[in-house]
């Protein structure tokens, strides 16, 4: 298997830091499904309790929830009896501010535009795809993979066995002038690998 690398200049890097930046804060995804888990579990549970105290109060309970069970569990049970279930339900809560502050992996990469205040993105596969079909132009490529890597670009070529190795630069050339013409910010290198045929 034979490999190129192509780093993009330092001055293009260094100028698209600030528009990467805030391309990345507006495309960082939601945890939409986690926080409407736990709004869904939390409300259940906390209405069902409320309704059941409060009809307890009135005189007619409901029975959904045994609250003098409750009751009499908590003035028999002892602070060091409770440390697994206090260990839990920390570990719980913890985990829970994590899935809320971490940011996620966003399924978009960020598109540069020239006004500061549009931001712009691209689907992975649909990256994948357009940078596939540009390594496949070139003569001689069968076949093209391309991963997005989280500093780098890998592209994988499967040629017949008489291709020479000058092919790479000519699939590294088509690959970084599509990046360029897409303006894909913060995709890194570009990697590409030959392999032949029959391998």
């Amino acid at each position: 298997m034979t490999t190129l690398q192509q780093t993009r200049p330092v001055a293009a890097v260094t100028t698209r830091q600030t528009g990467l930046r805030r391309a990345r804060r507006a495309l960082r995804p939601a945890r939409t499904l986690p926080g409407a888990f736990v709004a869904l579990a939390l409300a259940a549970g906390l209405g069902a309790t409320a309704a059941e105290v409060v009809s307890g109060l009135i005189g007619h309970p409901l029975g959904w929830i045994s609250v003098n069970k409750f009751m009499d569990l908590a003035g028999k049970t002892t602070w060091p009896e409770l440390s697994t279930a206090a260990l839990v339900a920390a570990g719980a809560g913890t985990l829970m501010l994590l899935l809320a502050l971490v940011p996620g992996r966003s399924g978009l990469v960020p598109v540069e535009t020239s006004d500061p205040l549009i931001v712009i993105g691209i689907t992975r596969a649909g990256l994948r795809r357009t940078l596939r079909a540009a390594a496949q132009q070139v003569a001689g490529v069968d076949k093209a993979r391309v991963r997005l890597r989280r500093r780098t670009i890998e592209v994988t070529i499967v040629t017949q066995s008489e291709s020479s190795g000058a092919m790479l630069k000519q699939i590294g050339t088509a690959v970084g002038d599509r990046l360029a013409g897409v303006g894909t910010l913060g995709t890194g290198e570009v990697v590409v690998r030959l392999r032949r045929k029959g391998r």
